[in-house]
């Protein structure tokens, strides 16, 4: 079995430019007076950017060399629809095609998965997109023990006679191996130890994290879990929303790392940050920022090649007021495609550019 991908959607469009800060950069300052993070605040990484001091608990991942961070990662003609980029991300397509595959699935394509449990990935929030097609078995789940009682109940509930019918037949079948699968994963978490090191509950985010790390210490053959932290959608008075979600999410993903780390699978994983888009250059007169497009992606890992990967957008270059792209996503995702499971695909890009952050 390859590498188990972990998705990680921050959703509402994260402000890149407040994440991996440009500090070194004057142009920051004239185009966020107000909400730009000080100097004094920034961890640094190198002499030009650094991190949101609220992102210091991934700092030992950095130190370690198992955290990278691509820069300046859009796509071109960008839309500014939250429905639509986060569907754009979803499918791996062009801003001009409508695709109902999610990107995972595709690169699964014509591929031989083990039978397993009959479970390919697992979903712990509502957006299921990344992993939609025939392909793949998706389980979405928000809750370990909502999820265990349920099973059990489907489990136990008896077959009905398809009285010849061809269509109920199907139906039925279908029906049989979901609760084949509900009933193996609920035999599986059951029986994985509980994570060395609780996880912050204040968000959803801790809880869906609490369930990734129980899938993974199960051994279940999964080849993708995706959870989400939601709130960056933040037009008016950012900083503090901003701060306390990045607080939430770094804190997360440092006890992920912990906890992983114990359990010996940390080297197994790869985890991905992704948002629909990233926010303006300047800040808005609401002390707040709009829809952007392109913003770092952090990939973490014991198979990660650490370090800043692309090239920062130049903020003396900008596109209608917007960071230009420098990474087109889709070759992020070819390089974890080929990188977590050896699947080889370039969704549809012709020139795939060569990424180099997985060992």
């Amino acid at each position: 079995m390859g590498r188990i991908l972990l998705l990680v959607e921050l959703k509402g469009g994260n402000d890149g430019l407040n994440t991996l800060v440009p500090y070194a950069d004057p142009r920051y300052r004239e185009l966020r007076a107000g909400i730009g993070v000080p100097r004094e605040r920034v961890v640094q990484l190198d002499e030009k950017v650094g991190l949101h001091e609220k992102l210091a608990p991934l700092m030992d991942s950095w130190k370690a060399g198992d955290l990278a961070i691509v820069q300046g990662v859009g796509y071109p003609y960008p839309n500014r629809s939250h429905f639509r980029s986060i569907e754009i991300w979803d499918t791996a397509s062009a801003a001009s095609q409508t695709l109902s595959e999610g990107w995972i699935a595709q690169a699964f394509r014509g591929a031989r998965l083990a039978k397993g449990i009959g479970v390919d990935c697992i979903v712990a929030d509502t957006n299921a997109l990344p992993s939609t097609g025939p392909s793949l078995r998706t389980i979405v789940m928000q809750d370990a023990e909502n999820f265990l009682s349920q099973a059990t109940a489907v489990a136990t509930a008896s077959a009905t006679d398809d009285g010849g019918n061809p269509a109920l037949r199907h139906l039925l079948a279908v029906r049989q191996e979901i609760n084949a699968a509900a009933a193996g994963l609920r035999d599986r978490l059951r029986e994985a130890p509980a994570p060395a090191e609780s996880y912050p509950q204040e968000l959803l985010l801790g809880r869906q994290l609490d369930l990734a790390t129980r899938v993974l210490s199960a051994r279940v053959p999964v080849v993708a879990i995706k959870v989400a932290l939601g709130g960056f959608d933040t037009h008016a008075n950012q900083p503090p929303t901003h701060e306390r979600l990045l607080a939430s999410l770094a804190s997360n993903l440092a006890v992920l790392r912990r906890n992983l780390i114990a359990a010996d699978l940390w080297k197994d994983v790869v985890v991905v940050t992704y948002s629909e888009f990233g926010r303006r250059a300047k800040q808005n007169a609401s002390g707040g920022t709009d829809h952007g497009t392109s913003a770092p992606q952090f990939i973490m890992g014991g198979s990660v090649k650490g370090g800043l990967h692309g090239a920062y957008p130049p903020l003396s270059d900008l596109e209608n007021g917007d960071l230009r792209y420098t990474v087109d996503f889709r070759t992020v995702f070819a390089t974890l495609a080929r990188g977590c499971w050896g699947q080889s695909y370039d969704f549809g890009l012709r020139q795939p550019q060569r990424l180099d952050f997985l060992a």
